[in-house]
């Protein structure tokens, strides 16, 4: 394979054109939300809270329980809530997978970025990994959350585009049969529409509450949540960014179905299929080079280069985010002035940008370890965010419960990925091994076929519950003393531990009001302990006359 000069002159038009919007978004909103007592670093983190509905739609492709509680209290990132209630240094614990989670996802799209660019125009993949990351950190350091929205409208539609023009090229190549047909029969490969295996019905149904649940307690989401003008319209961003993403995920879907309805040996790609060359995960790529014509190809290269920028920069601007506003801010700097903000947020977009950067070059176990801690923000920072959000009476002690209790039982099952073995062996689990195709080499691994996954993130849940109301109990009712109660989570109110309101919420746009006040009452009945109807609506919310009466 040679270099594709027409390829890499389409790359570097697009980069120009992604860099080019992100300069003129940050240089056109540069004074948005500053006005008015608004702060720079907010502007920055939340886009002011002016994003519209166009371009909110095209970020954020959960929102029915979770947008309106989060938007309405005026919060700035997603551990807010926790810091809010459970103190800073157990928001400082919750940081730990959520930024985990967000530099290990753009390592491991990076390094896919990589792996597809080498696969069609054959270039240098550090080269690619590093220049497509620098691009991404620099407009993300220029112009926060703006750069980042406006150029992932032009990075979706780049998606949209590129990939549904290639797929009626490559469903008309001589080589690839009817897919409707290939979808139950076998011709140049097995069916491309597989079956669930009876004995795997839990692993599959544990896989699907950790996508459909595990994918709420993410800043990346919350960011553009909170960057709306308005609770509900956090929520209608949300329905309608749904919709997009199914439309989006039609043409690879199809891509995958064509990979599958292939008789390979009639293409340039070789005799054996890419699932036995173990390159199955490569499959778009490999349409795109040896089905489709190489214009075609080159704009489905942008579709992906588009995918991974628009992934990237979300992610990287996200967890800077969390760590200058929650951990440097609110944790150790409550008195630091707003520039100061700012510029250890553009710092830590540099060094998150750097590590990601670095693990998609340097580490091959970059896709294990995201699924390791997608997994953990699943079985931790999920149930934590229920407990803090729905659940009256949840303290501190309950929270570094279920932290533990989640963190062990999800390690604790293993991860073949990272080959960390287990030291539970849940019911069902049994031993599998896995030929590599090329080196004919065999790997045994442990596979957990009960849902352990979910099971750890009920019990994780569970342990919040159960330890902040018995904690609740022991200290009020005299069973232990007070002075056991050194987290400060039950009777010491006006801890410095726990974030005051007005710490959390400084803008002047919002009012202290939409701030639930969290009434640690004995004896509250079983319902009202499992509905917190304060964070359900806008209206149902105390006034500022009872939350000064209170304290």
């Amino acid at each position: 394979m040679t270099i594709h000069v027409e390829g890499i002159v389409a790359i570097v038009v697009f980069y120009l054109v992604i860099l080019f919007v992100g300069i003129w978004a940050a240089w056109k909103n540069k004074n948005s939300g500053v006005g008015d007592g608004g702060e720079r670093s907010e502007s920055i983190m939340v886009g002011g809270r002016d994003i519209g509905l166009f371009v909110g739609v095209f970020t954020m492709t959960g929102g029915l329980f979770f947008a309106k509680p989060m938007r309405s209290r005026g919060y700035v990132t997603m551990l807010d809530p926790f810091q809010h209630l459970y103190g800073k240094r157990m928001g400082g614990l919750l940081f730990i997978p959520a930024v985990m989670g967000e530099i290990f996802w753009s390592a491991a799209i990076l390094s896919a970025l990589g792996a597809t660019l080498s696969v069609i125009v054959d270039i240098n993949i550090n080269m690619s990994v590093m220049i497509s990351a620098l691009i991404a950190i620099f407009y993300t350091l220029v112009g926060g959350l703006y750069s980042v929205a406006y150029t992932d409208v032009v990075q979706l539609f780049c998606i949209f585009v590129g990939l549904w023009i290639s797929v009626p090229f490559a469903l008309s190549n001589p080589a690839v049969s009817d897919i409707t047909v290939t979808a139950k029969e076998a011709i140049y490969q097995s069916p491309w529409l597989g079956k669930i295996d009876p004995a795997d019905k839990w692993l599959w149904a544990d896989n699907f509450c950790l996508l459909m649940l595990g994918g709420i307690p993410w800043q990346v989401y919350f960011q553009r949540v909170l960057s709306a003008s308005s609770a509900t319209y956090a929520q209608v961003l949300s329905f309608l960014a749904a919709f997009g993403c199914l439309v989006m995920a039609v043409p690879s879907v199809l891509i995958g179905a064509i990979g599958a309805s292939t008789d390979w040996n009639q293409t340039s790609y070789g005799a054996l299929p890419p699932k036995d060359k173990d390159e199955a995960d490569m499959i778009l790529p490999i349409v795109l080079q040896h089905l489709c014509p190489p214009y075609v190809s080159f704009f489905g290269l942008g579709a992906v280069s588009a995918a991974v920028m628009s992934s990237a920069d979300s992610s990287i601007l996200s967890a800077s985010s969390m760590f200058a506003r929650n951990i440097y801010q609110l944790a150790f700097r409550q008195s630091a002035s707003d520039g100061e903000i700012v510029w250890v947020m553009r710092l830590t977009i540099f060094v998150i940008g750097a590590l990601a950067t670095a693990m998609a070059l340097l580490t091959g176990t970059v896709y294990g370890l995201w699924y390791l801690s997608s997994d953990l923000v699943y079985v931790i920072v999920f149930p934590q965010l229920l407990s803090v959000l729905f659940v009256k009476g949840t303290n501190t002690y309950g929270s570094v419960a279920a932290y533990v209790f989640g963190l062990l039982l999800r390690i604790g099952g293993g991860e073949p990925y990272l080959k960390l073995p287990p030291f539970i062996y849940y019911p069902g689990w049994v031993t599998q091994e896995k030929i590599h195709r090329l080196t004919g080499e065999v790997e045994y691994f442990v596979q957990q076929r009960f849902p352990f996954k979910t099971v750890s993130m009920v019990a994780s849940f569970l342990a919040n519950v159960a330890f902040s109301y018995l904690t609740k109990y022991l200290f009020e009712s005299g069973t232990l003393s007070h002075k056991y109660d050194f987290l400060d989570a039950v009777i010491s109110k006006h801890s410095k531990e726990i974030m005051d309101k007005t710490t959390l919420v400084s803008h002047d746009n919002i009012i202290l009001s939409e701030i639930a006040p969290v009434k640690q009452a004995l004896g509250a009945s079983l319902a009202g302990t499992f509905m917190n109807r304060e964070v359900l609506s806008d209206d149902e919310v105390s006034s500022p006359e009872d939350f000064k009466t209170e304290n």
